[in-house]
């Protein structure tokens, strides 16, 4: 129970905030609509109101299975002023891994797009409404009525994202008002002159609110240009059209971005900033990138147990550059953190290994946003949140300066001949070759070695690299026991999670299948 005198944090307070002080602002657009932040406001109000009206109660979960869009945006808000949770769904999953988690859940209500019809039917979930005509009814229907947060318990869940199954069986991240209303806050913190910006939701809303961005962007009075499908050339329309100076995405969006031939009839003069995020990126990339946009470029780090945002590798007063390629070299590292958050990199024994920039550990992190922990799932979430630290499973290196640099997933990690191999060291060099549209490194089995690198490789189109190509690129780039022993190549895009990451336990049950001694990702 919170003091006299003290207000409970929540993200309802955010929409609140817009509808006051930006409420003639253009705050929402989505294809041909637009709404004023008091428009979109006075529709999260009806949708809190009308799912009062069909009976969902505090502590419901509400599920979603949409693209980008201003009605998943309203679920946002208008859910938990229900005192509901909202639930955005993966809409990559199969509908047996969809009817999974909403069992898991207990989801009673399901709001879906027309593409998901057929999906949305085989769930069986209590009531279904789709985002349409139906929808809009509901809401013409209902009466409006603002929610008085002094009411809402800041400790309550009010999202439910499940992880994206990438390393094994998506678990439901509980995030609480409080949790919400703080990573918020300290990703606002990060913007550059908010009165100027307008930001481009390119990452998935059901991967944890795009990165998070979408309360923070609310609460300054952000202009929000929704990006209902990912498509290179539309991305480059909208930046034109709306004038958008801030994106985030992941190394196979920017890729994709890359790809696109002539881009000289969009004006990209307005972009800012982008964030790459969701897997590692390299300074080739972050070179390609900033030759491609007028903006600087660089990485970002998070999990969906941290709401999700962690770290950036945005400028710090006190690091200076020798060189471009210096400068491009910090910009691809996972970053320091941002306001709120505090991070080690620990060994075995839950000991700080040396800020020297090659020792590693595994980073743990503890703050203002971790996950209060996962779902209905206890002993996991003991595994991970251990006397208050959340420990992520991702192994890194740090310096002096705070930065640090992911280098594997512990469970990625190859073990070759007693050598520790880092797969994202191996995909970097890769990727730096300029035929090389996407690639994963994987434990492959060897009688001699145990396991060795194995390279899964896409390339461009038009491309005509082969192994022995690649393999004379990365001599004198790579150590010799870091080599792959086998690169594979692959017409089509890699297996990949709702949110982009490679599904490298696809990859990897590919050369074990059978095997006695199979790695489990």
């Amino acid at each position: 129970m919170l003091p006299p005198n003290c207000v409970p944090l929540t993200p309802i307070r955010f929409l609140h905030r817009a509808m006051d002080l930006f409420g003639r602002k253009v705050g929402i657009v989505c294809g041909s609509r637009q709404f004023t932040f008091a428009e979109f406001g006075e529709r999260c109000l009806r949708l809190a109101a009308a799912l009062e009206d069909l009976g969902v109660r505090p502590g419901d979960r509400v599920a979603y299975l949409s693209f980008n869009t201003h009605q998943l945006m309203e679920g946002y808000y208008g859910v938990p002023m229900a005192g509901a949770v909202v639930m955005p769904l993966n809409v990559r999953l199969t509908a047996t891994e969809l009817a999974a988690i909403l069992a898991h859940s207990g989801a009673r209500l399901l709001l879906y797009e027309a593409d998901f019809e057929e999906t949305a039917a085989a769930l069986g979930v209590e009531r279904r409404i789709r985002l349409d005509d139906e929808y809009e009814a509901i809401l013409a229907s209902a009466t409006p009525r603002r929610v008085d947060f002094m009411g809402v318990d800041e400790h309550s869940i009010a999202e439910l994202f499940y992880t994206s199954g990438s390393t094994g069986t998506p678990k439901g991240v509980a995030l609480t008002h409080r949790t919400l209303y703080l990573h918020a806050m300290s990703v606002a913190m990060c913007y550059r002159d908010p009165t100027e910006m307008v930001d481009l939701h390119t990452i998935p809303l059901f991967h944890a609110n795009g990165w998070g961005r979408a309360h923070a962007s609310t609460m300054m009075g952000v202009k929000q240009v929704m990006v209902r499908r990912f498509d290179p050339v539309r991305v480059f329309e909208l930046i034109h059209e709306h004038r958008a100076s801030e994106m985030c995405v992941v190394p196979t969006m920017a890729n994709a971005l890359l790809a696109v031939p002539d881009v000289s009839a969009y004006d990209l003069t307005s972009m800012r900033q982008i964030h790459i995020g969701g897997a590692a990126s390299s300074p080739e990339l972050i070179e390609r990138m900033e030759a491609r946009f007028p903006c600087p470029v660089f990485a970002g780090y998070g999990l969906t147990e941290t709401a999700p945002v962690l770290t950036l590798a945005r400028p710090k007063s006190d690091v200076t550059h020798a060189s471009e390629r210096a400068r491009f070299e910090r910009q691809a590292m996972t970053g320091w953190a941002i306001p709120g958050v505090e991070l080690r990199v620990v060994d075995a024994e839950n000991v700080d290994v040396p800020r020297d920039g090659c020792s590693i550990g595994e980073v743990i992190a503890r703050g203002d946003h971790i996950m209060t922990g996962y779902y209905e799932e206890p002993e996991a979430t003991r595994a991970v949140l251990i006397d208050g630290w959340l420990h992520t499973g991702d192994m890194a290196i740090w310096d002096e300066t705070g930065f640090i640099r992911i280098v594997d997933r512990k469970k990625e990690i190859i073990v070759s001949g007693g050598e520790n191999i880092s797969s994202l060291e191996v995909e970097k060099a890769i990727s730096a070759h300029p035929d090389v549209y996407e690639c994963a490194v994987v434990a492959a089995p060897d009688e001699k070695w145990g396991e060795v690198p194995a390279a899964v490789v896409v390339l461009k189109d038009g491309a005509s690299a082969d192994a022995g190509t690649l393999i004379a690129f990365l001599e004198g780039r790579l150590a010799k026991f870091k080599m792959p022993r086998r690169i594979d190549f692959c017409t089509e895009p890699l297996p990949k999670t709702g949110t982009g990451k490679i599904r490298k336990v696809v990859l990897k049950e590919r050369y074990w299948e059978g095997l006695p001694r199979r790695i489990q990702g």
